[in-house]
């Protein structure tokens, strides 16, 4: 029984890395040996496709902007989720199971749906082509998760916790930053980890918000077509490229999301 299931481990691992070995691979050869035919490893090993990137302004600005607008909007999220949950996790008030399920409701819905009122809000209000454009539209769908996952780690905190702070003259909001935000590292992590990914790879709104100043690395990434086909090679540099920031994002927060798993509502 534990030989199959090593067996199943090791088959699963496999198919997961072949893609991502296959994309690396690519990264390192010129376009011609990725359409001339099939080869496990680079016959002619380079780093142009790499030197492309990080020389070519339009390519690695691209990054930048992803950055800023995931940055942005992981914040937003976490200032506007973490009391809105409290308030669902502490209190009872009229509607209140309705509202947290409306809340759900918006992440339900795809984002084409908001797509037309986004870029017309945006572009009267000027707001059209800016990383704060991108960011919030994004907590349209990033809050009501960050909301559902708040409040389940924060119902598993005792109420008596609350109250103990009361007693000892803990003001409400040192009360909530100094004794309870750490009782919920977790769940923040978990949340954080979420919000990130979403707004990383998200394109709809991200490409049809920006145009040129805050224009996406995945838009960019549409450029390598041109008059004399695909440019195989840089797009895999870049795809490699889009794979890193997920990465680090999982590796700083990799304990906080293991024990959220365990813990919260996930």
């Amino acid at each position: 029984m534990s030989q199959r299931k090593n067996i199943g481990i090791t088959l699963y691992v496999l198919f997961v890395l072949v893609p991502i070995y296959w994309l690396l691979n690519m990264s390192f050869k010129h376009n011609e040996e990725i359409t001339g035919g099939l080869s496990l490893w680079p016959q002619d090993f380079t780093f142009d496709n790499y030197i492309t990137i990080f020389t070519d302004p339009s390519w690695y600005m691209g990054y930048v902007n992803s950055m800023i607008y995931v940055s942005i909007n992981v914040v937003i999220t976490l200032i506007v989720a973490l009391p809105a949950a409290y308030a669902f996790s502490r209190y009872k008030f009229l509607g209140d199971k309705h509202l947290f399920f409306w809340l759900l409701t918006n992440r339900m819905a795809p984002p084409a749906v908001f797509l037309l009122p986004f870029f017309q809000l945006y572009s009267s209000v000027g707001l059209f082509d800016t990383h704060i454009a991108v960011a919030l539209a994004h907590c349209l769908f990033n809050i009501p998760l960050a909301v559902w996952i708040l409040e389940g780690f924060m119902s598993g905190v005792p109420l008596e916790i609350d109250e103990t702070a009361y007693i000892d003259g803990y003001s409400f909001p040192r009360f909530f930053v100094r004794i309870f935000l750490p009782m919920i590292r977790s769940g923040i992590g978990v949340t954080a980890f979420f919000c990130f990914m979403f707004s990383w790879v998200e394109l709809l709104l991200a490409r049809t918000l920006t145009s040129v100043e805050a224009k996406p690395i995945a838009a960019i990434m549409t450029r390598t077509i041109g008059a004399t086909g695909v440019d195989w090679g840089v797009l895999a540099a870049a795809g490699v490229l889009t794979i890193l920031p997920g990465l680090l994002v999982i590796w700083f927060v990799r304990n906080h999301v293991a024990k959220g798993f365990a813990l919260g509502r996930v």
